[in-house]
């Protein structure tokens, strides 16, 4: 996520030695305060607490407290989970396993990122609007069905893991790792639209496929591909071949 902005080649480029071991010193401690403030599971770990506080080097003085350190890597992690465009005026908040908000930094576009936590599998960090929170406390609530009436949208860019594709509701089998994605958050019929009900690494399918809590999942970011424009020359990847004679 850090390499499409192109930040940390510029920040590199213009950081003086003194800089640079300044900027390895705000790594080291904040990454001592997370992995200090949990133990990891086995399977669990989406790996982009890293990610954010490298970003964040040189925007935290060095006095900063303990406390201070972590609530700045808990913004960047949760930033990083959705586009800039919903990130930059969002509210960023850390959720509990009741949906309960603690309020890390107000925004003001209706969106909310938390910064989950890499160390439990099924809580990944995320941006959510105000129908894929309802969703989600649905979920947490124990409801049989969303209480939503329409469409969620919620991204998860940094990834994610989860215990099922099949239930929304188990809670120990083995954590299953899914890459960056976003989610359209209402009961897709996976046999109306003929899309697979499979993990996959790209492409999309349907998640929880026949439960009330079925959805649209796709993997991968909706920026991939060369856009159109002006005088662009369509070049098409699909290819027509003969038919293979049958042998007489």
């Amino acid at each position: 996520m850090i390499d499409r902005d192109g930040l940390m080649d510029n920040e590199c480029a213009s950081k003086s030695r003194r800089e640079a071991i300044g900027q390895l010193a705000f790594f080291g401690s904040a990454m001592a305060i997370l992995s200090g403030r949990a133990a990891a599971q086995n399977g669990a770990g989406s790996g982009s607490y890293s990610n954010a506080a490298v970003a964040l080097a040189g925007q935290v003085a060095p006095s900063s407290s303990e406390a201070e350190l972590e609530k700045a890597v808990k913004i960047a992690r949760a930033m990083r989970a959705g586009p800039r465009e919903i990130t930059s005026d969002a509210t960023v908040a850390e959720m509990d396993h009741r949906g309960n908000m603690t309020v890390l930094r107000q925004g003001s576009n209706g969106w909310v990122c938390t910064p989950g936590n890499e160390n439990k599998v099924g809580d990944p960090p995320m941006c959510a609007d105000a129908l894929a929170l309802q969703w989600f406390n649905d979920i947490l609530a124990g409801r049989p069905a969303p209480t939503i009436k329409t469409p969620g949208l919620c991204y998860m860019l940094c990834g994610a893991t989860q215990h099922s594709n099949d239930s929304v509701h188990d809670k120990t089998s083995p954590a299953i790792p899914i890459g960056p994605h976003w989610m359209v958050l209402w009961p897709f019929d996976a046999k109306h639209c003929g899309l697979p009900t499979t993990v996959r690494d790209a492409g999309a399918w349907i998640m929880f496929a026949g439960t009330p809590y079925a959805y649209l999942h796709i993997c991968g970011t909706p920026w991939v591909g060369n856009e159109y424009t002006p005088g662009t020359e369509p070049r098409w990847t699909m290819q027509y071949v003969p038919t293979k004679t049958a042998p007489r």
